[in-house]
């Protein structure tokens, strides 16, 4: 064997197969510092995530019926960084998927199942929280944590079932065999979306939900501000109090964070999916990997977009910290002694 060819061969996934995918061509430097970066996204993730579970669990003031769907979110995010995320790391990174294809549809279901999970809670929030302050009294009423529970176990059964059975039929893949046969190769994981289920998934599963999240939070929105310009009212006759207008102005700040996130992190991923097969998948291996990690970072934020604006949170992160402290000092001490 030549000194070419075994370059050409250090540069692939398998280099014993001669239909083995290429390896990303970094530099080392670079792979370290995306590396160091994903590791980090992923373990904000899963420690956020499960910061917020433990809390809601723990402390029962929290276990309202709002924040049984915080939690459930937080379970969704917090799977998706540790199931999901460190293999897509290692993908993205090295450009080669090592553990074949049978795994590759797993995990491809799991993505799929944990973001379309995350999509639907968040939009089962905007729904609770347009409840309980258009029709506060009838909420009290109707929205119990059972209740709350039955959607949250429909969520997760839907999301399971539809990820799966997508994937593992290949219905999202019909029409593209010819397609698929050309570009595939050993160590490649990739799921592509034909015309017709790039657009079901894409309004099913985010510019539905979108709309509504987006529809919800305005109303809620501008019915918060009138709640507030009749206190003040009542207050000061006319005038505004300074407690209305910050109080305004935070609830401005607050749905402004939710929704630009959400469509930061998730509109161009799928804008990608939907209009990716109608230019023959023209989109670039780095450029889609980036939109996919732009998509999990949503998960990285949900803990301090739905945890730490809220004080009752604040006040649970703060004594589990203390109380992991202390913890983790009287067990130096009993070692030391």
């Amino acid at each position: 064997m030549s000194s070419n060819e075994t370059i050409e061969n250090i540069l692939l996934c398998y280099p014993l197969l001669p239909d083995s995918c290429p390896r990303a061509h970094r530099l080392t430097v670079v792979k370290v510092a995306i590396y160091a970066f994903m590791l980090f996204l992923i373990l904000a993730t899963i420690f956020g995530n499960l910061l917020i579970i433990i809390s809601i669990s723990h402390f029962k003031e929290l276990q309202s019926p709002t924040h049984l769907i915080v939690r459930s979110l937080a379970a969704s995010d917090c799977l998706l960084g540790a199931l999901v995320m460190p293999y897509s790391m290692v993908r993205s990174v090295e450009g080669c998927w090592f553990l074949g294809d049978f795994v590759c549809k797993v995990n491809s279901s799991l993505d799929m199942t944990f973001c379309i999970s995350s999509l639907i809670h968040l939009s089962l929030i905007s729904i609770d929280r347009y409840w309980a302050i258009c029709d506060p009294l009838r909420y009290k009423m109707r929205i119990t944590n059972n209740t709350v529970t039955v959607f949250i176990t429909f969520t997760w059964i839907f999301s399971f079932m539809y990820s799966f059975s997508i994937v593992f039929s290949g219905v999202n893949a019909v029409g593209l065999e010819t397609f698929i046969m050309q570009v595939y190769c050993v160590g490649s994981c990739v799921l592509f979306f034909n015309k017709e289920w790039g657009l079901i998934c894409s309004l099913l599963t985010f510019f539905l939900p979108g709309t509504i999240m987006s529809s919800l939070y305005i109303k809620i929105f501008h019915v918060a501000r009138k709640h507030a310009r009749v206190m003040s009212e009542r207050v000061t006759g006319g005038l505004k109090s300074q407690h209305s207008v910050q109080r305004e102005g935070k609830a401005a700040k607050t749905l402004a964070i939710v929704m630009g996130v959400f469509y930061l992190c998730w509109l161009p991923f799928f804008i990608c999916t939907v209009v990716d097969p109608f230019l023959n998948f023209i989109t670039p291996a780095d450029v889609y990997e980036a939109l996919i990690w732009f998509a999990y970072f949503n998960a990285t934020c949900n803990p301090l977009i739905y945890g730490l604006f809220y004080p009752c949170f604040q006040k649970a992160f703060k004594s589990l910290i203390i109380t992991f402290i202390r913890g983790f000092q009287d067990s130096g001490r009993s070692i030391v002694e």
